[in-house]
């Protein structure tokens, strides 16, 4: 599904959720209309999964599912929620009830946005620009990713302000980059650190899924077995866009995804190091992030290099097996932070999620899986069905803790359980 221009500007809040789709009449009350039949049975995030597992090609959805070698980094960040119970209080007004978030000078409806994901649009038709109109129809920030498929000057215009960046520790290309973004208008640019080399993504290669894309007969029996993906988002692109590129890695447009060449148009990111932060920050003048920051020390760092923020994240449990989880690492260094903003991705599915890491330090959170899953089943109906099914768990989980906004989170409303 794309979205028009209208549908991005109409930004019309429901009692049921952040978002309600817009009305032919701009001074008619908003009514929710009817989910189409494929969305009636997802209530909750975990439910978008299930159905893209089925509808999608066992390759792309291994892709997205899977993580590095035996899984463990994945599986803790969601053992690492587990770990916390809730101390609800009662007796208490909760009316009212706020969860708001302020970042970076912009107020946004809920403390959640959407994290970056690389090649969108080979699971939802246009994904990149699915995930954003949604976003900002709930006034929520989406980060588009520099694997994207789509160009970064048409995802901005569907009024998405971040941008995530890949980048290897080459001097010239990092300044060309850095200045295509500001020419594009973004506010915000990510920097991800977390993959100075690929990783070993051993479901990829049992799932038959491989970047660059290697057209094999097992990998087109699987396509044609998934009729609703093959018509609907693969060849759909092909015959209205033509063979998908890598668009924003660098300042020019990259190779196409069954480039033979791909690997070496990404560049040595082993050598990126701290230095090209410092660089980027002289070069750049809006809101800095470092993405990928597990450590202590490599936040005191950022800090001290002139970051603006920073997401806690071991990238899904993508990268490196038994990275910790986000959350374990989130109160030691929300301490040290001082204003510098913390962020946190990986294992969000649940308002109670939400809730545990911002009583834990964090400022706000990203959840990347279960939107895209939505935007290959639903396209932006199916995303905005997802952020108000979580928006709906903020509030309702916000009164039943006892609380009326989510800035009054604090470590006395969690407990650790026992045995954790």
């Amino acid at each position: 599904m794309t979205s028009s221009a209208g549908d991005l500007e109409g930004r019309a809040t429901s009692t049921a959720g952040l978002v309600a789709p817009p009305t032919e009449s701009a001074t008619a009350k908003p009514t929710p209309s009817p989910l189409p039949r494929r969305l009636r049975q997802v209530l909750a995030l975990k439910d978008f999964e299930d159905a893209a597992r089925r509808f999608l090609p066992r390759s792309v959805y291994g892709f997205i599912a899977g993580a590095a070698e035996t899984d463990s980094a994945l599986r803790d960040n969601f053992d690492a929620f587990a770990e916390w119970g809730f101390l609800p209080r009662y007796l208490a007004n909760v009316s009212g009830r706020n969860q708001a978030v302020t970042l970076f000078g912009r107020e946004y409806a809920a403390p959640f946005g959407i994290a970056p994901m690389g090649a969108s649009a080979l699971a939802a038709y246009r994904g990149d620009l699915v995930l954003a109109g949604a976003a900002a129809m709930a006034n929520l920030p989406m980060i588009m990713s520099a694997s994207s498929l789509i160009r970064m000057e048409d995802i901005r215009k569907a009024h998405c302000h971040w941008y995530q960046a890949y980048q290897p520790g080459e001097p010239e290309r990092i300044r060309q980059l850095v200045d295509r973004v500001e020419a594009a208008k973004f506010e915000t640019f990510v920097l991800t650190v977390d993959i100075p080399v690929p990783a070993n993504r051993e479901n990829n290669v049992r799932s038959g899924y491989s970047m660059p894309l290697k057209i094999t007969p097992r990998l087109a029996w699987d396509s044609l077995s998934h009729p609703g993906w093959l018509f609907g988002t693969w060849l759909r692109t092909i015959r209205k866009h033509g063979m998908p590129h890598f668009e924003n890695m660098d300042a020019h447009r990259g190779p196409p995804i069954l480039s033979k060449n791909l690997v070496r148009e990404v560049g040595a990111r082993d050598q990126l190091s701290w230095e090209h932060l410092a660089l980027i920050r002289r070069r750049w003048k809006g809101n800095l992030v470092v993405k990928g920051i597990l450590s202590p020390e490599d936040a005191r760092l950022a800090r001290e290099h002139g970051a603006d923020g920073i997401i806690l994240s071991n990238h899904g449990g993508r990268q490196l097996d038994y990275a910790v989880s986000a959350l374990r690492v989130l109160p030691e260094i929300a301490d040290l932070a001082g204003n510098m903003v913390v962020m946190l991705d990986g294992g969000v599915r649940r308002g109670t999620d939400v809730l545990k890491a911002l009583a834990l330090g964090a400022k706000f959170v990203f959840v990347g899986r279960p939107f895209l899953c939505a935007a290959a089943i639903g396209g932006q109906r199916g995303v905005t069905h997802g952020i108000n099914i979580l928006s709906e768990e903020i509030d309702r989980d916000l009164a039943l803790l006892g609380l009326r906004d989510v800035a009054d989170l604090g470590h006395g409303n969690l407990r650790r359980l026992r045995g954790a």
